[in-house]
This record gives structure tokens, sequence and C-alpha cells, in this order.
């Protein structure tokens, strides 16, 4: 195996395009393409309560306070790390989070 970006064992998602008929490496570009910019955009935790179409006021009784504290949170700059993740599992969703480093790929960041 090729050794690239510093990761001994691994080939780089250069190669593996190269390798793949042309139709295929289209496709599947374009699909990175679209999770890229879906991963791009950037949104409030307000902007993803409407977007799922729930209340303040639903939203909090899913978690178990009140409407004026989902209210505070929305608008908080640096909200907890498992404050968020509990409000959007309530939400329906899952927390993810990309870790970039320099000379390497983005990676998902897995909470155990």
């Amino acid at each position: 195996m090729k050794k690239k970006n510093g990761i001994k064992g691994y080939l780089s998602l250069e190669d593996v395009l190269d390798a793949m008929p042309e139709e295929e490496r289209k496709l599947v570009e374009a699909r990175g393409a679209e999770l890229i910019a879906k991963i791009r955009r950037r949104m409030t935790l307000a902007e993803m309560r409407k977007g799922q179409k729930i209340t303040q006021a639903a939203l909090a009784e899913k978690l178990g306070i009140g409407q004026m504290q989902i209210s505070r949170l929305e608008k908080r700059k640096d909200p907890r790390l498992s404050t968020l993740q509990r409000t959007v599992a309530a939400m329906g969703g899952t927390l993810t989070m990309v870790v970039k480093l320099p000379n390497h790929e983005p990676m998902v960041l897995e909470a155990k």
C-alpha cells in the first residue's frame, strides 16, 4: 500500500478515486460535494429547532425544563457540550463533532 498524508498502511482518497471508473468517480465526487456543502452550512439551535417544527415549549417539555431555559440556551454563545447533546437528542438527532487538524482530513469525534 502507498503511504500518503503520513498515514502508514492506508490508501489516500485520491488513490481510491483514481482506481474507480469515471462514471462512478463522478457520482462519488458529486455526493462528496453535496455532503461538504451540508457540513459548511451553519445553523443555530433555534434554526434547527424551527426546521424540525418544534416549539420551544415542546422541546422544553421533552427535556423536562422550562420554556424560558430553551430561550436562554438558544441565545447562549457557548453552551456546554452535554447540554447540546441532550437538546439535539430531544429533537430526534445526534450530535457529531468534526475535528480538523493541520495536514489531516477532517475526522469525526465520537463521544463515549
